[in-house]
């Protein structure tokens, strides 16, 4: 059967669907002049990644439930980033902001630097001209030619994080400058009138510790200057493709000694580094992914970071509801379905996180499909994914 008399036959999703195919024409927007200073997301909807909207339709059409089925498709219509780790994500960006309605923003996440994780077995740093060239540069070119479309990119998931925690580790030390000239590239060069800037600053898990806030806001600042103080860096990135709670009181481990850590929710994190960042003189706002943490209480700790077993879908994308000021807007980062890595120990890319007793198993490989999994989200969802009768 095909997608569409599926969508048909379902009585669902069909307007959305005749909607998205009616939009890849051109359309005539004004030149897009985006004020950072302000939360664009009161302006603009995250726009359907037509990427990961193609994945899930076609897992819609081998789930046998119904009702299942009826929830894939929902999600379909999801606005979500796209995520831009390898050199065919990039070469994605085209088609993602092809036919973009005016009031809508596509969403990138720049993870360039991945393989620049310096804490990793595989460690394999970039060098100044192979990432600026291959990732920032070819970046820049597509988005520039796209001024009538408006952007949100989230700049480097984990950066700031490793340049905090791992400073001991003498591969990451190594690494520092031309990590830190590679961040700063980004927010320079990325910094376009259609573009609202996000630099991402982990979760309240890993740098909302005393040791490791004040750090983290040296190394945004240091980022920020050395990008000449870039006018679209709106402020930071949280929970980016990870599990946390937004506003779980206690917190999901206030009972171990992960409780000595002041942030134990996404919420209190923003407010920590936002207040910290504002009295800096810094861009203080911030975007939370939502995408997968619908469930709690799974993980053993909040290192946990690879296909969480039992996870649903969360809260979905919208500039209302954050209930502080300092948070922009809840936003799906990571598609909900793609892995997060394999579980199989014996492939050269396996991570221990990925074969872990809360990690879902089996799963393939970093940026695969994972149609089991992809089920469970749908089934495990917080709140649930409402479709008509």
């Amino acid at each position: 059967m095909k997608t569409v008399n599926l969508l048909a036959y379902l009585g669902v999703g069909a307007a959305a669907f005749s909607a998205h195919v009616s939009r890849q024409d051109a359309v005539n927007c004004p030149l897009v002049s985006l004020n950072a200073t302000l939360n664009v997301w009161k302006s603009y909807r995250l726009h359907t990644n037509s990427i990961y909207r193609d994945q899930v339709l076609a897992a819609a059409e081998v789930i046998k439930d119904l009702a299942l089925k009826k929830k894939a498709l929902k999600v379909a219509d999801v606005g979500s980033f796209l995520w831009l780790s390898n050199a065919t994500h990039l070469s994605q960006v085209e088609n993602a902001a092809f036919g973009v309605p005016c009031d809508r923003i596509v969403g990138l996440v720049l993870h360039g630097t991945k393989s620049a994780d310096c804490s990793s077995r595989n460690f394999n740093p970039l060098g100044l001209e192979a990432y600026q060239k291959t990732w920032v540069d070819a970046l820049a070119t597509t988005l520039k030619s796209h001024p009538r479309t408006a952007f949100a990119i989230v700049i480097e998931p984990q950066a700031l994080t490793r340049l905090v925690i791992n400073a001991d580790l003498a591969a990451c030390r190594a690494s520092a400058a031309s990590f830190r000239a590679n961040i700063a590239y980004a927010l320079k060069t990325l910094n376009l009138p259609n573009v609202v800037l996000y630099l991402d600053a982990g979760h309240g898990g890993s740098l909302g510790w005393d040791a490791n806030n004040k750090p983290a806001v040296n190394e945004f600042d240091a980022a920020y200057k050395a990008a000449g103080r870039p006018s679209q860096l709106r402020g930071f990135g949280v929970n980016i493709g990870h599990w946390n709670a937004w506003d779980l009181s206690p917190g999901e481990f206030a009972t171990t000694r992960e409780g000595q850590n002041w942030a134990q929710n996404e919420q209190a994190w923003v407010r920590l580094l936002g207040g910290l960042l504002g009295k800096a003189g810094l861009p203080n706002h911030a975007v939370m992914d939502t995408s997968r943490n619908g469930v709690l209480g799974l993980r053993y700790d909040w290192t946990r970071w690879c296909n969480v077993n039992g996870a649903g879908f969360g809260r979905l994308p919208s500039a209302e509801g954050t209930g502080l000021d300092l948070a922009d807007a809840f936003v799906w980062a990571k598609g909900g379905g793609v892995s997060d890595g394999t579980s199989d120990a014996a492939s050269p890319n396996y991570d221990a996180a990925c074969g872990g007793q809360d990690a879902f198993k089996p799963s393939p490989g970093d940026g695969e499909w994972n149609q089991p999994y992809f089920e469970v989200l749908l089934r495990e969802a917080r709140p649930e994914i409402k479709v008509e009768d």
